[in-house]
C-alpha cells in the first residue's frame, strides 16, 4: 500500500516538479561566476566582431570559419547590454538553459515525463555543456537549434508527418543553425536518417509519399533561407585548412563519450577517479536502449529508441569520417549531447520502473536501488567536476585580464609590447588601456619570415623592454621567428603562463662587455667558452644581461637548465633566472658536438636591493632533477664576476 501510493505520488508530482528543479539547476550553474574568469581570445573576436557596423561585421565574418547569425544576435543584445564579461556571455548562459528545456521536451515526446526530467538533468550538470554555456562563441546557440529541431521532428512525426507550422518550423530552425555553425549539416544528416527509418515501414504499408514531399519541402525552405550565405559557406569549408588529426578509432570514440557524458572536465589534480561514473552512465545508457517490453506500458513507435541513438552514434561517425578530431573541435559535437543525454536519462526511468509490476520485493528493489545510487553517483561527481570548473586553474580560461594588469602596472615608457600571433589584438586591448605600443606580429596571416625577422629586430633596437604574448604562434608563426629573433637578440627576464597564454619579458642591451674566455668545463662534456655581462654597476629595478657560449664534445641525452643568480656577500639569494639554453629553444638535447651554443638571459635587480657589492654565479643542472648539479671546477656553481649595485 506505502510502496503504491509512494510511486503514485512520484508519477503525479515527482516528474512534474523535476523540470522545474532541472531548469533551476541549470540556470544557476550557468549564471553562478559568470563573469569571474577573463575573456580569451575567441571571445575577444567575438566582441570586436559586434562593435562593427552590420555590412563590417558581414564583411569580417565573411573571412572566418564562422557564419555571421551568432554575431547579429550577439550585436543586438550587445548594443542593449554593454559589453561587461557577463553581458557578453548571458547569451549563451540562457541558450544553455532553453537547451535544457529542449531535452526534456524531447523526452516527454519521446518516452515519459520522467525521461525528459532525467535527460534534461544529463545536461543542466554536465560541465561540457555548461564551459560553453559561459563562453561568448557559438556553441551553446548550435547545441540549442540542434535541440530545438530535433524536438520539432519527433513532434511532426509523432502527428503522423502533417503539412503544417511544425514542419515550416523545422525548415526555419535548421536555417538558424546553418547559420549559427558550419557544422550544423551533422544535425540535419542525423535527422534525414531518423525520417527515412520512421517513413519506410510506413511507405511500404501505404505507399504514401506525403511525408517525403513535406520533409523536401521543408529541407528546401531551409536552403532557400540559407541561399545568401550558401557561396561563401562552400568557399570557407572547401578552403579552410584541415583542423583534425589522425587518431585511432577506440581511442577518439572513448575520448568523445567521456566529454559528452562526463564532461571536459577530467583528470586533474584532487579530481574524483571518474571511472566509476563512466560505469553508472554506460549502465545507464545501455538499459535506455532496451525496449519497452520491460514496462507494462509498450510504446508501438520503436522509432522513438532510435532517435537519442542516431543523434549520439550518428554525429561521432561523422565527426571520425571527416577527420575533424582533437581536442579543439570537440565542441562541434555539443548536439550529440542531446542524444547521450537522454539514453541516460531513459536508462534511469526504466530502471525505476521495471519493478512495477514484480510481486517480489526484493527484485522490485534492485533497479530501483542501481538507478538511486548510479544517480547519486552521477549527482556527486558533477558537483566535483563544476567545483573545479569554478575554480581549478587546469581549467581556466587564458588570463588576458591577469596579463595586461601585470603590463598595466610594470610598464614604463620605453617599454613596447608584441603579440604573436596577432590576432590576439582584440582581446588584449580590451583589458589593456594604458600607452604602450603594441605590434601584432607577424604581420597579416604570415608566412613572410624575413619580414618577421626585421620587423622584431626593429623593435628590439627601438626599445628598451619589451612584453611578449605567445599564443597560437604554431599557425601563425610555425618556425617561431619571434620567439627565436627576440632570444638571439634579447635578454630574456621572466616567463609565466596565464592559462595557454604565455607572458615572456625581454630587455634590450644595446651594450655588452667584451666577452671573457672561460673554457669551463661542466660535468663530462659540457663547456663554458665565454661570458659577457652588460654591465658591472647597476641601480635597483634594472637588467643585468649574461650572455654564455656553451659547447659539448659529444651528443647530450639529458636537458640541462641554466641558473643564473645574484647572491649578496653572505651567500644569500637575491634573484635568480632560470631557463634552458637560448631562452628554453636550444635545448640542451639538440646540441651537436662542437658548435657554439649563444644563450642569454636577463636578471632583474630587486627595488629593495641594498647598495653594496655581489657576486653572479652559474650553474646547471638536470631539468628533471633540479638539485643535481653539473660539477664545475670542484664546485656546483661558477663564479662569473662581482657587480656593484648603488641607489
Amino acid at each position: 500500500m506505502i510502496s503504491a501510493l509512494w510511486r503514485g505520488w512520484i508519477r503525479a508530482r515527482g516528474y512534474a516538479l523535476l523540470p522545474l528543479v532541472v531548469l533551476l539547476l541549470a540556470a544557476a550553474v550557468r549564471l553562478h561566476q559568470l563573469e569571474a574568469q577573463s575573456l580569451w581570445n575567441d571571445e575577444g573576436n567575438s566582441l570586436r566582431l559586434v562593435e562593427r557596423t552590420v555590412p563590417d561585421l558581414l564583411e569580417a565574418a565573411s573571412q572566418d570559419i564562422h557564419p555571421p547569425g551568432y554575431y547579429l544576435l550577439l550585436k543586438g543584445w550587445h548594443t542593449l547590454a554593454g559589453d561587461s564579461e557577463f553581458s557578453l556571455r548571458f547569451p549563451s548562459a540562457l541558450f544553455g538553459i532553453l537547451t535544457t528545456a529542449c531535452v526534456i521536451a524531447l523526452g516527454r515526446a519521446l518516452f515519459a515525463p520522467g525521461v525528459g526530467g532525467l535527460a534534461g538533468l544529463v545536461v543542466a550538470l554536465n560541465t561540457f555543456s555548461v564551459y560553453y554555456g559561459q563562453e561568448a562563441r557559438m556553441y551553446a546557440l548550435l547545441q540549442l537549434w540542434a535541440a530545438a529541431s530535433l524536438l520539432v521532428l519527433v513532434l511532426w512525426l509523432k502527428r503522423g508527418a502533417p503539412w503544417g507550422r511544425l514542419l515550416l518550423l523545422w525548415g526555419v530552425i535548421n536555417a538558424a543553425g546553418l547559420y549559427t555553425h558550419y557544422s550544423y549539416p551533422f544535425v540535419m544528416l542525423v535527422e534525414g536518417v531518423i525520417f527515412v527509418l520512421w517513413a519506410l515501414p510506413d511507405w511500404i504499408e501505404r505507399r504514401s509519399l506525403r511525408p517525403l514531399i513535406g520533409f523536401i519541402l521543408a529541407s528546401g525552405l531551409t536552403l532557400l533561407l540559407f541561399g545568401p550565405q550558401l557561396g561563401g559557406a562552400l568557399h570557407q569549408i572547401t578552403s579552410w585548412p584541415r583542423t583534425g588529426y589522425d587518431v585511432k578509432t577506440s581511442e577518439g570514440l572513448f575520448t568523445m563519450l567521456r566529454w559528452l557524458l562526463i564532461g571536459n572536465i577530467y583528470g586533474v589534480p584532487n579530481q574524483p577517479a571518474a571511472e566509476s561514473v563512466v560505469i553508472w552512465f554506460l549502465i545507464f545508457g545501455l538499459v535506455g536502449l532496451l525496449p519497452d517490453w520491460l514496462r507494462i506500458v509498450y510504446l508501438k513507435a520503436w522509432w522513438r529508441r532510435l532517435v537519442p541513438i542516431m543523434m549520439l552514434i550518428g554525429s561521432l561517425i561523422l565527426f571520425l569520417a571527416l577527420g575533424l578530431y582533437r581536442e579543439a573541435n570537440l565542441k562541434f559535437l555539443l548536439p550529440a549531447q542531446v542524444g547521450a543525454a537522454l539514453c541516460v536519462g531513459r536508462g534511469i526511468w526504466l530502471l525505476w520502473e521495471i519493478g512495477s509490476p514484480l510481486t517480489f520485493i526484493f527484485w522490485e528493489s534492485v533497479p530501483r536501488l542501481v538507478a538511486v545510487f548510479g544517480t547519486v553517483a552521477i549527482l556527486s561527481f558533477s558537483k566535483d567536476a563544476l567545483s573545479n570548473l569554478y575554480h581549478n586553474p587546469a581549467y581556466a580560461r587564458d588570463d588576458y585580464r591577469g596579463v595586461a594588469a601585470l603590463i598595466t602596472a610594470e610598464g614604463r615608457p620605453g617599454d613596447a609590447i608584441i603579440l604573436d600571433a596577432p590576432n590576439q589584438r582584440e582581446v588584449f586591448t580590451y583589458y589593456y588601456r594604458a600607452g604602450l605600443p603594441i605590434y601584432p606580429l607577424p604581420p597579416g596571416l604570415g608566412g613572410d619570415d624575413p619580414a618577421t625577422a626585421t620587423l622584431t629586430s626593429d623593435i628590439i633596437q627601438s626599445f628598451q623592454r619589451i612584453f611578449v604574448l605567445f599564443w597560437g604562434e604554431g599557425e601563425r608563426d610555425p618556425n617561431r621567428i619571434v620567439e627565436k629573433t627576440l632570444a638571439a637578440n634579447a635578454f630574456e627576464i621572466s616567463s609565466a603562463w596565464y592559462g595557454s597564454v604565455r607572458l615572456v619579458r625581454y630587455a634590450s642591451m644595446p651594450q655588452m662587455g667584451t666577452p671573457r674566455a672561460l673554457n669551463a668545463r661542466f660535468g663530462e662534456h659540457i663547456t663554458l667558452m665565454s661570458a659577457a655581462i652588460s654591465s658591472s654597476t647597476l641601480a635597483p629595478a634594472e637588467v643585468l644581461g649574461v650572455s654564455f657560449q656553451w659547447q659539448t664534445d659529444a651528443p647530450l641525452e639529458t636537458r640541462y637548465r641554466v641558473t643564473v643568480q645574484l647572491l649578496n656577500s653572505e651567500g644569500k639569494l637575491i634573484n635568480q633566472r632560470d631557463a634552458e639554453p637560448g631562452s628554453n629553444i636550444a635545448l640542451t638535447t639538440t646540441w651537436k658536438p662542437g658548435e657554439a651554443v649563444l644563450d642569454t638571459h636577463g636578471l632583474i635587480i630587486p627595488v629593495n636591493t641594498p647598495p653594496g657589492v655581489y657576486t653572479l654565479i652559474v650553474a646547471l643542472y638536470d631539468l628533471n632533477n633540479p638539485a643535481s648539479r653539473l660539477m664545475v671546477q670542484g664546485a656546483d656553481a661558477l663564479t662569473l664576476s662581482t657587480v656593484q649595485i648603488g641607489p
